[in-house]
């Protein structure tokens, strides 16, 4: 696909989040909401409501090496707002040590889910995955705010993203009164 019409760059994921990559595995997500059994697969820039990101997504990914491990990596890059993100990359899920031809459900969960509840703006909400060099002890960082995708990969030695999908997310209209 040309580099200007890869919905990461037109989303603005590859710049403000990610360097250009080539993505080499499939990575499928999934949110399923109390009133749809069967789930909404993410596809990039989908529009999804904070009530259907209320429980952590069903992540499926590809490979055929059971010996190749994953990390994924959940971030908002415009915390706590898209017109002053200074709590940019906001954190909200870290998954590592993920088996091929598995899910996030496999892996070991560093930081626990934390559900999208955007209150200004569209927020752009992006899953990374990164092949590892092996099953490595990755540490929660100590604060979700202001955590940074790609020095987390440097530190860790994962090299480029194998995969990447964002969805974007915003509050909830005719909400009648303030949600918690």
């Amino acid at each position: 696909m040309p580099r200007q019409r890869d919905p990461l760059v037109v989303g603005g994921v590859i710049g403000d989040v990610l360097e250009p990559f080539e993505r080499s595995i499939n990575l499928r997500v999934t949110y399923n909401s109390s009133n749809n059994s069967n789930g909404r697969e993410i596809t990039n820039g989908c529009e999804l409501r904070p009530s259907q990101v209320v429980n952590q997504p069903r992540v499926d990914i590809g490979g055929d090496d059971l010996r190749t491990f994953y990390t994924l990596v959940m971030v908002d890059p415009d915390a706590p707002s898209p017109s002053d993100p200074s709590l940019r990359e906001y954190l909200h899920w870290l998954v590592t040590d993920i088996p091929a031809t598995t899910g996030a459900s496999f892996g070991q969960e560093v930081v626990y889910y934390e559900s999208p509840r955007p209150s200004v703006g569209i927020h752009r909400f992006v899953l990374v995955l990164f092949r590892q060099l092996g099953r490595q002890t990755v540490y929660a960082p100590g604060w979700r705010q202001n955590f940074n995708t790609r020095d987390f990969a440097e530190l860790y030695n994962l090299g480029v993203p194998v995969a990447a999908i964002y969805f974007n997310c915003q509050r909830e209209t005719g909400s009648g009164g303030r949600r918690r």
